[in-house]
């Protein structure tokens, strides 16, 4: 963005001339201190017109070209534009000022840390909130509930740095998901009354079936037995009508047979033909025309019956399969449903018997439509799944290929059986998760890796097998060495051993555990035989250090202590100290760790004094803090010139709280006093702006980042600041913490809305400047 700034123009007040072209003229004189002193001021002078004048030219050829590393560093602080960090980090890489240097990188980097963070937090609320909008627009499914639990979760992760506007729309798209699944179970509840209405429906249907076959029956054969005795009665009468009798009666009989198939259509065709054979013959006898309108009246119960049970069973079958169409079922219980409707229908048009009607045909082919409509999502699912085995299978090919690749490029004579080991288990797991699988496809797939994991097996059963040997060996010197009379040696030996032990590779676990039992058995044999040796020497250093355990949890229980119990209890630390001095040797090995016991529980007690100290003062800060939240009341209520009682109520709240509090600051009860008698400052703007000053240089001092609304008054209190420090050589001081807490106390009435987050700002910074 820069280009590398020129060099500063020479002081016209140093008084400095441009070198004569006589080669003889000796050179020109140094400047003076005064001299460098004017310049010096000039180039500050200027750095403070150019953060004034926010001309970031002028501050960065300042920070290339200053004369002093004090008006450099100061330019380099001032400079807060990434562009132009990464052109002056170019300018000055390689140059003499690495103080210089090192600032404008540590902001860059800064800088750039913090967009990245600011980065990556908006993609997380980005995905999280996508995530949520998408899963609020699909339908109801399996997965559908968990999935909407994981995507809150990771929305309340990040929902607290979302912009309000994305909050609540997350919440709608959350309470959207939460409705769907509402719906879902409505659904399945709507759903399980109508199946059981339906069932109720087909039993009382399948019951009048039942009663009227049963009624047809009856009078059917009833029927029967009637014409059988009027054709015995009437049997010479016909004689002379026999020929067309006969003929007639041959179409009657196929006219019951097809009434008793219940073919209506073949049972009507054969009506027909007797209508015509009836306008050649003679008049009938009476028994024929009676059977031929028994024949009508069977025909018409017939259909009648036909229309009463077949057709609404049809129409209750094809409404059950469209409302399939869609449906919020399991793919698998969807194919079930399907099936089992189909099968009614199929008994349903075998029973009815014959041809299909026109009518019928319609609504067969309106059935069949439904049901390839209702089967869509199981031929998708299904075909999902086939796709879930074919991958499952290719996945079990990679772990296959994968074990049988390591397996050929391992070295066995130099392996890490712990690797080998991990690798087997893995792969074993692995390959119990590419489940399911096509199992014919699979089979020799499966044998094949069976296959594989028997030789890795093998060849770790081997190493398995001279581990043990080693180990048992390893035992049986440990064994040997409880007869040696040098117990040094004996010791010596022991170690050398278990230093073997610890090399002497992989065993399985239970057997590991078995043989370091015994070995461990021998090797605390020896230890003890050794110990037994030290036992008198050692019994006063065990007594020295019985004693110095004691004095030790003595301190430890006093550093435990809390409040005014802790500090009467800490006149007695150095006697415990005096105590444990006296005391004579300890044991070796634990001499040092006594008697940093004793410096840790000194330096323990210590810590709690101070920590309680610091609580006590905290304490008294926080009821300052609180106090000054009362008298902050009462002055905005005298700027809102409120009415004199309840002026009176809030400043005798505020004098009955003071009163409470035993501990002061230093000069805190002052500041209160002297707000609470005096007039208030009734510019509102101006205390606001007064305590966000005080919070923005806690936040400076404690490196604590500014909210974004007040960023443009941060750089205007550092650019004050760096001004009013331009040519010292040092940071401005930090103020102390307890006069700016003062000053906190003594700022004039600030509205709440405006005072409780500021308030909590300041105490945050407090917090983490005291942590």
């Amino acid at each position: 963005m820069f280009g590398k700034a020129p060099s500063l123009s020479k002081d016209p007040a140093s008084g400095r001339q441009p070198a004569s072209s006589n080669a003889a003229e000796p050179a020109p004189p140094r400047p003076s201190a005064a001299h460098r002193a004017l310049a010096s001021f000039a180039e500050e002078k200027a750095l403070r017109s150019a953060i004034e004048a926010r001309d970031v030219q002028a501050i960065a050829g300042l920070v290339v070209a200053g004369t002093s590393t004090t008006l450099r560093q100061a330019a380099a602080n001032a400079i807060d534009d990434p562009d132009v960090l990464r052109q002056l980090i170019r300018d000055v890489r390689g140059g003499n000022d690495k103080h210089v240097y090192k600032i404008l990188t540590n902001k860059r980097d800064v800088l750039l840390e913090q967009a990245r963070k600011l980065e990556q937090l908006q993609a997380e609320i980005d995905r999280a909130a996508n995530a949520l909008e998408r899963h609020s627009q699909r339908t109801y499914d399996a997965t559908y509930s968990p999935r909407l639990e994981r995507f809150e979760r990771d929305w309340n992760a990040v929902a607290a740095a979302a912009d309000p506007e994305l909050r609540e729309k997350a919440r709608l798209w959350i309470a959207n998901s939460r409705e769907t699944v509402a719906e879902h179970e409505r659904q399945l509840a709507t759903q399980a009354a109508h199946e059981r209405a339906a069932a109720e429906a087909a039993a009382e249907a399948r019951r009048l079936r039942e009663e009227q076959a049963q009624v047809s029956a009856a009078a059917a054969t009833e029927q029967a037995r009637i014409l059988e005795e009027q054709k015995r009665a009437l049997s010479e009468a016909r004689q002379t009508e026999q020929q067309a009798a006969r003929q007639i009666g041959d179409l009657i009989r196929k006219a019951h047979a097809a009434l008793s198939d219940g073919s209506t259509t073949r049972a009507a065709d054969v009506r027909r033909a007797i209508d015509e054979k009836l306008a050649e013959a003679p008049p009938l006898p009476a028994g024929l025309s009676s059977r031929i309108q028994q024949i009508d009246k069977q025909l018409d119960e017939l259909k009648d019956w036909k229309s009463f049970s077949v057709a609404p069973k049809r129409t209750e079958l094809i409404a059950e399969m469209e409302s399939l169409i869609d449906a919020p079922f399991e793919p698998q219980a969807l194919a079930d449903r399907i099936k089992r409707l189909k099968d009614d229908w199929r008994r349903l048009n075998k029973g009815a018997g014959g041809p299909l009607d026109p009518a019928h045909e319609a609504d067969s082919q309106r059935f069949q439509r439904a049901a390839q409509k209702a089967y869509q999502p199981c031929s998708e699912y299904f075909a999902a799944q086939a796709l879930v085995r074919e991958e499952n299978l290719q996945r079990r090919d990679a772990v296959l290929a994968r074990l049988t690749a390591f397996e050929a490029g391992t070295d066995f004579e130099q392996a890490d059986w712990q690797s080998v080991i991990k690798v087997l288990r893995d792969a074993k797991q692995e390959w119990h998760q590419c489940s399911p699988v096509d199992r014919l496809a699979g089979r020799q797939q499966h044998e094949g890796f069976m296959a594989v994991c028997a030789s890795l097996q093998g060849r770790l059963d081997a190493e398995y097998a001279r581990n043990l040997k080693r180990k048992e060996s390893l035992i049986e010197q440990a064994r040997a060495l409880l007869a040696n009379d040098d117990d040094r040696k004996a010791t010596d030996g022991v170690k050398t051993l278990q230093q073997q032990w610890r090399t002497a590779g992989l065993v399985p676990h239970k057997v590991d555990q078995r043989l370091w039992g015994e070995f461990r058995q021998h090797c605390d044999a020896v230890f003890r035989k050794r110990q037994q040796a030290f036992a008198a020497c050692a019994s006063e250093q065990e007594n020295n250090r019985t004693q110095a355990l004691a004095l030790c949890e003595q301190i430890e229980k006093i550093a435990a202590l809390e409040g005014a119990e802790l500090l009467a209890s800490t006149a007695a630390l150095n006697e415990l100290r005096s105590a444990f001095d006296a005391l004579g040797e300890f044991p070796r090995a634990e001499s040092r760790e006594l008697r940093n016991r004793l410096d840790r529980g000194v330096e323990r007690c210590k810590a709690a004094v101070a920590r309680q100290h610091a609580r006590d003062a905290e304490h008294a800060w926080s009821e300052l803090f609180e106090a000054a939240g009362h008298v902050r009341a009462y002055t905005l209520a005298v700027t809102r010139h409120l009415d004199a009682a309840q002026l009176d109520r809030l400043k005798a709240a505020a004098e009955s709280h003071m009163a409470t509090v035993q501990q002061w600051p230093k000069g805190g009860l002052e500041a209160l006093q002297q707000a609470l008698a005096g007039a208030p400052c009734a510019d509102l703007a101006a205390n606001e702006t007064a305590l966000k000053t005080l919070c923005i240089r806690a936040e400076i001092q404690t490196d604590m980042p500014t909210p974004p609304e007040d960023q443009a008054l941060r750089r205007e209190y550092q650019l004050q600041r760096l001004v009013q420090n331009m040519g010292q050589g040092r940071q401005a001081d930090a103020a102390p913490w307890d006069s700016m807490a003062i000053e906190w106390a003594g700022v004039g009435p600030v509205d709440e809305a405006a005072y409780a987050p500021l308030l909590q700002r300041f105490r945050r910074c407090r917090e983490r400047a005291g942590s």
